[in-house]
């Protein structure tokens, strides 16, 4: 069995070694194609534009939120998520979540 770590690619002047993940158009492609470092860079992001939304919520309009969270993070759960389409529910779960904790932050806050 070939390890990816076993893996090198030499050039003449310079090896190339494999990494566990990458980044292309602002997607992460694990080795494994799972998009688990993706959807978690994501969620992270997300998290943190909640709190910075959450922060400014009761000096702006509900419009203004709305457009915020839209902006923000809607927008970056919809990028490339085609990619995500055949991966487990238990994998996708943190983006739902994240879906959600920023529905709570535009309607219930």
């Amino acid at each position: 069995m070939v390890w990816l770590s076993d893996l090198t690619l030499d050039t003449g002047t310079t090896v190339v070694r494999p990494l566990k993940s990458v980044r292309d158009l602002g997607v992460h492609l694990d080795s494994e194609l799972m998009m688990k470092t993706h959807i978690s860079k994501v969620v992270s992001c997300c998290h943190h534009q909640i709190r910075r939304i959450r922060q400014v919520r009761r000096l702006v309009g509900q419009d203004v939120a709305q457009q915020l969270v839209s902006a923000y993070i809607l927008s970056r759960l919809d990028y490339c998520d085609s990619l995500l389409s055949r991966l487990p529910r238990s994998t996708i779960r943190p983006l739902h979540e994240c879906s959600g904790s920023s529905y709570h932050e535009l309607v219930i806050a």
